[in-house]
């Protein structure tokens, strides 16, 4: 008789062990939420038995928390520098880092306006528009650090300093023009393609800003987990995930 609760609870570790293998914790840029989310529906469908459970928002916030230890099996960054942050801090794995996607920078408005827009140091970009400049927080998130890149390049930033609203993640930044609360906004590329309401009234040159490439990694949990070595090679190999992507206008990194 007393050797049946001991059963019972060897049971239930083993249980909560395989459930806990059966879910994928993914922390992602809010910029792959549209994509992500449609892997991970067709992913599920083909492998019932698996969970995705993304996590989206800003890279440098998600970062953070993995740092602090939240839980999480797979990080895919909007740029380069925060997922060597968490190389840095024994997080991920270099070795696990694959850079796979590349998005372009463009200037964004309401459809209802006409705001000029030349990608030139001499163009007064200041003096094109009236109101405030959105995009994400220029010191943290990825798209404000190219964004700030970009208007330094093109001499633009001292005269817009005093107008530019960063936002928690490129999203909020792309909402604040939607809802009419700032009059142009910095954006991926990506993200002005799914919304109906904004336009894109430039395209920032290549060379303006760093590259814009998401890498996509293995945290160390992720590593210890199977179910999150599948989802992460299918989400990199995949045909149709890859098409996904490209729908979304993302250029895969060669």
């Amino acid at each position: 008789m007393k050797i049946k609760p001991a059963l019972v609870l060897v049971t239930t570790c083993c249980l909560s062990i395989l459930s806990h293998a059966n879910t994928v914790k993914i922390y992602a840029a809010a910029s792959l939420s549209n994509a992500l989310t449609d892997i991970s529906k067709q992913y599920q469908a083909q492998y019932p038995k698996t969970k995705i459970v993304p996590v989206f928002g800003a890279s440098s916030a998600l970062a953070k928390q993995i740092e602090a230890g939240a839980s999480s099996d797979i990080y895919f960054s909007a740029d380069l520098d925060w997922m060597n942050y968490l190389v840095q801090k024994q997080k991920i794995s270099g070795k696990q880092v694959h850079p796979f996607l590349l998005n372009q920078l463009v200037a964004i408005s309401s459809r209802q306006l006409n705001i000029p827009f030349q990608a030139k140091p001499q163009f007064n970009f200041a003096g094109a528009f009236q109101g405030y400049l959105c995009t994400g927080q220029m010191e943290s998130v990825p798209a404000g650090k190219y964004a700030k890149q970009s208007l330094i390049k093109l001499n633009w930033f001292k005269a817009l300093k005093g107008r530019i609203v960063g936002t928690d993640d490129v999203r909020a930044a792309l909402a604040f023009i939607e809802r009419g609360e700032c009059t142009v906004g910095i954006v991926y590329k990506t993200d002005a393609l799914i919304s109906q309401k904004v336009k894109i009234i430039g395209t920032f040159p290549a060379n303006s800003h760093h590259p814009i490439i998401y890498p996509i990694a293995l945290t160390q949990q992720g590593m210890t987990n199977q179910d999150a070595l599948k989802f992460e090679q299918y989400v990199r190999t995949n045909s149709q995930a890859k098409q996904i992507f490209q729908r979304y206008g993302f250029v895969l990194k060669q």
